[in-house]
């Protein structure tokens, strides 16, 4: 397994997963906005640049099965405590392999848009791009770790008619070959799961993220 976030990510991506020892990793933040952790199966991942040691004896201390340890409320409200950090909500972490040409469904890109999805990824994300289609609206960019990742909204009148599950597989068009394509969904959002689970994104795990004060989570949205 690798020792950096982005290794680990890029062995996940292509299947290769943390062992299922009941273990949890601490690892180096990637930057200095992206702090959180990742439940894998059976293996967690913590990303800070806080004292390995502290997160370890304030998982140890919970009265919890060591499996859920780190999406615990009581270790987050501590982590987030620590770090001065707030955060939105649990995500469910998946991801999908590019696909070949160009997205069949028509896209529009839209340069410096002030769509509050585009604003709010601007600032979790590097580089970020908006495409606009009849009813909705895809955004991508660089997030945790350099990972690409994708988040899409529906107009309200536009829902039950597939266009969420269109424009995440439009997105696997969109990115460099070779690089794998990430969403966070909220765990409750089922209807983004499905779409896209639909349009072949893969669950790896649960994710949450500790932003800095102002800045705003980005989930997948549909």
């Amino acid at each position: 397994m690798g020792r950096t976030l982005a290794g680990i990510l890029a062995g996940a991506a292509h299947g290769r997963f943390p062992d299922t020892d009941g273990r949890t990793t601490v690892v180096p933040a990637p930057s200095d906005r992206d702090t959180g952790a990742i439940a894998f199966t059976a293996h967690s991942v913590v990303f800070t640049d806080e004292d390995p040691g502290w997160v370890r004896a304030t998982l140890a201390a919970l009265e919890c099965d060591a499996l859920a340890a780190t999406m615990h409320p009581r270790f987050l409200t501590a982590f987030l405590e620590r770090t001065g950090r707030v955060t939105d909500t649990i995500d469910l972490l998946a991801v999908a392999d590019p696909l070949p040409g160009g997205p069949a469904l028509e896209l529009r890109e839209v340069s410096d848009s002030v769509h509050p999805r585009a604003t709010s990824a601007r600032r979790r994300r590097d580089g970020v791009r908006m495409w606009e289609a009849d009813g909705g609206v895809l955004v991508l960019g660089r997030g945790v770790a350099g990972r690409w990742e994708v988040a899409v909204e529906l107009d309200e009148d536009a829902r039950h008619r597939g266009l969420g599950r269109a424009l995440a597989t439009a997105a696997r068009h969109l990115v460099p070959p070779g690089e794998p394509l990430w969403s966070q969904q909220a765990a409750g959002n089922a209807r983004s799961i499905r779409a896209f689970q639909a349009a072949g994104f893969r669950p790896v795990g649960s994710e949450v993220l500790l932003l800095d004060n102002g800045q705003g989570q980005d989930t997948g949205g549909a």
